[in-house]
């Protein structure tokens, strides 16, 4: 027998999990509400949907062709971003701007950072900030869905409504059930409680950032004399806090620290909201908080049993 131990690197309990199974999971998740963008907005739906999905898997493996990668379009990763990003996008924006975004979302912020699980801030989020900020009028042109009018008629969002001082909004159930104009996957709560109930079933997803992230938004709207139901019921909220702001790469990763970041979200969003010059505040938070969570696993890191945690000390090198 060989008297040499043989210590390999770590992790040593390996689980059955593999991040095709949790991405498929998450494609499931997300397909009441496909299903339900394609019932209230038509085929264009559908077809935004496709061509999404297919220009983030196509720049995916051009990407790593042109990197000298491993082709990981099997993990089903890049499906998972291009839905997310369709879902976050208004019905009538151009195909062309739509795979610019795919482009942004898999090559600059995911590969150009080193692949799944490098990325510093969550690709379709990101991807979503920047078609906000380069096209706007494609990214607010919204409209209503056709179960309302025969013809794509022009509208405000119900938190633009909010904003106008409008005095007719949408009831709670046109909001639940998505009787209303706005990004196409945001529009259904219904479909998106169904998609998230599934995440938190089967354990893809841990509950703390979304009810953290939900009960911020609904505690600190009625602190500012709003509706809080209406709040949460308007706009990416429910989206973003089931599908966006749990993404295992950018959220932090002891339950303490998704607690902070998910109350960070909160308050960013309704801060946005109520002060900022954009009616909706959900994408811009999580990526604010995407780029503060290095900070947050630092400061809420877990002591290893038995150990201590390192500290710097002043003036360099310890003496």
């Amino acid at each position: 027998m060989s008297k040499n131990l043989i210590v390999q690197a770590a992790p040593h309990i390996h689980s059955s999990e593999t991040t095709s199974r949790i991405m498929a999971l998450v494609l499931i998740s997300l397909a009441p509400a496909a299903a339900a963008s394609i019932w209230l907005f038509g085929l264009r739906a559908l077809l935004l949907i496709l061509c999404c999905v297919a220009g983030c898997v196509g720049f995916e493996y051009l990407a790593c062709r042109i990197m000298k990668r491993p082709n990981p379009i099997g993990d089903l990763s890049a499906a998972v971003t291009g839905l997310l990003l369709a879902l976050n996008l208004p019905v009538t924006m151009p195909i062309p701007l739509a795979l610019i975004g795919c482009f942004f979302a898999i090559v600059i912020v995911k590969q150009l950072f080193g692949g799944i699980g490098q990325n510093f801030a969550n690709p379709a989020i990101t991807a979503r900030v920047m078609l906000l900020a380069s096209f706007a009028g494609p990214m607010t042109n919204w409209v209503m869905p056709r179960q309302l009018a025969m013809d794509a008629i022009s509208s405000a969002t119900p938190l633009g409504l909010l904003d106008q001082g409008a005095e007719v909004l949408p009831s709670y159930w046109e909001l639940f059930i998505g009787l209303h104009s706005g990004s196409m996957g945001e529009t259904c709560i219904a479909a998106l409680l169904i998609g998230g109930i599934f995440l938190l079933v089967t354990k893809v997803i841990h509950p703390v950032i979304p009810l953290t992230y939900l009960g911020t938004v609904a505690v600190f709207s009625l602190l500012l004399g709003q509706d809080p139901l209406f709040q949460l019921m308007s706009g990416g909220v429910v989206l973003g806090a089931f599908f966006m702001a749990t993404d295992y790469s950018t959220c932090p990763v002891t339950n303490s620290g998704r607690f902070v970041f998910a109350l960070g979200c909160g308050i960013l969003t309704v801060a946005i909201r109520s002060f900022g010059s954009y009616p909706e505040g959900v994408s811009f938070s999580i990526l604010l908080m995407n780029l503060l969570t290095p900070l947050i696993d630092r400061y809420f890191v877990t002591r290893p049993f038995g150990g201590l945690v390192a500290k710097a000390q002043k003036g360099g090198a310890s003496k």
